[in-house]
Order: structure tokens, then sequence, then C-alpha cells
């Protein structure tokens, strides 16, 4: 239902979707439905419904490349498993298309303006960043990151180490570190890694709850939690890296 100007809720949330062209059209439409299963889920209902408020603000975006931020479902507030419902409609009534390159930053960015013009009273705001691939065009992701965590605003991140689509090349293994070290940020900010699709519909539920909440998972739960490390650096570049050297290679411009 529409959002009343300034109305209390306990979370602003964001759901930046990654629909670069690394996702294959298969994985595109199960992203989709997953996000729309876990929105209607009676357990993200019963979050919303512990709330301090009771309601939560949320919107959905799509991204690729720097440029590409294209809006799904507009701020809704989320109150009766019917608002959560009339969401998960419109999330599965939209059409996607794979879109060129992958910029995380460019992402987060739209995210933080978003944030910043929220229409709500929030005690919280949270960006909820999907995405298969490091970041590899616009600026720097850990400086969009560090802008965003200064502002006040949580990034959690769902990375997808699923194999398929036709930018396998820019697949790296440790994509769940890369999350943590270079993406996520943030009190209570953490990682849930998605290996197989078939865990996806799961693992946006339990992301789902942890942000309406805004708490961290009993151990030993599949989840990375963002903390100081004293590992050696880890290359925060090294999807651009690859870009460059594809590029130098086949002349390609994913």
């Amino acid at each position: 239902m529409p959002a009343a100007a300034q109305e209390q809720v306990d979370v602003a949330l964001v759901l930046a979707v990654d629909v670069s062209r690394s996702m294959s059209p298969e994985e595109l439409q199960i992203q989709r439905q997953g996000y729309a299963a876990a929105i209607a889920s009676p357990e993200v209902a019963r979050a919303i419904e512990l709330g301090l408020h009771g309601r939560i603000g949320l919107m959905m975006f799509e991204w690729a490349n720097e440029s590409h931020a294209r809006e799904i479902v507009p701020w809704s507030i989320i109150e009766t498993g019917e608002d959560a419902r009339e969401f998960a409609d419109k999330v599965l009534s939209d059409q996607t298309f794979g879109q060129r390159r992958t910029s995380i930053s460019g992402a987060i960015r739209h995210a933080s303006a978003l944030l910043a013009d929220v229409p709500y009273d929030a005690d919280r705001m949270v960006i909820d960043i999907s995405g298969d691939g490091p970041n590899n065009q616009g600026a720097p992701v850990t400086l969009a990151r560090d802008a965003a965590v200064e502002s006040g605003f949580i990034i959690n991140g769902l990375p997808l180490m699923t194999k398929g689509g036709i930018g396998f090349q820019f697949n790296i293994p440790d994509l769940d570190e890369y999350y943590r070290r270079c993406v996520i940020g943030g009190p209570t900010s953490f990682v849930i890694p998605v290996v197989e699709w078939a865990q996806f519909p799961d693992a946006v539920r339990r992301k789902l709850i942890l942000e309406i909440g805004g708490r961290m998972p009993p151990e030993p739960a599949r989840v990375i939690k963002a903390q100081i490390t004293f590992d050696k650096p880890y290359d925060c570049l090294v999807g651009e890296k690859i870009w460059r050297r594809l590029r130098e290679q086949y002349f390609w411009d994913p």
C-alpha cells in the first residue's frame, strides 16, 4: 500500500538485485521467484509483526552497469500479509533482461541515494545487495561502501556462488570473502553465501528475517559476519583486473 510520509518503520530496506549478463535467463527467473516467495512467507510476516512498530519500508531495484538501476517495486509499507503478497506479486509481474557489466559500487550509491531520501522515519536503514561476481565497472566498491557506512547505512550481502550464465570468466572462488572484505559494512552486517540455486529462497528468507529484526544469527549458521581482520589485505580490485585482462584477450565487454 502507498506509504505515508514520515511514517515510523522498524527498518527501511532496499533490495538491490543483480541482473548482469553473467546470470542466465533461468537464473534471473529463479532469483525473482525466490525474492517473491521470501517476502510473502509467513516467517517474514512474523518477523515484521514482532518489530517495535510492526511495519517496514521496502523497495526493490535491479542493477548491472553503473548507469543501469531500474526500479522494480517502489517504496512500500509492509505491515500485513496482504501488503507482502502485493509486493511479491509486483516482483513476479516484472520482466528482467540481463545487462552488461557489474558495478556493485553503482548499486550501493543508488541505494544510498534512495535511503537518503526515504519517505519514512526509520529506526535502521539497510541495503541488501545480491550478486554473482565482483565489481568490474565504475568507482572502486570500497569507496561506495565506506561512504554508505559513513551515512549510517548497513550493507548486507548475498553472494551467488553458482555456476552458469555467459560471464563465468568473472567467477571467483572466494566471492563470499570478497563480499565480506570489500562490500558489506556497518553494525550487524553479514554475508549469506548461496552455493546452489536450490538454497536461494531459504537464504533470502533468512536474510530478510535477520534484517527486519536487526540481529545476528545463532552459530553455527552459514553466515559470515563483518569483522576486523588482521589477515593479509584483500584485493578489492580483482573484478576490474579480470575485466581488463579479458578485454585485452577477447575484446569482449560483458
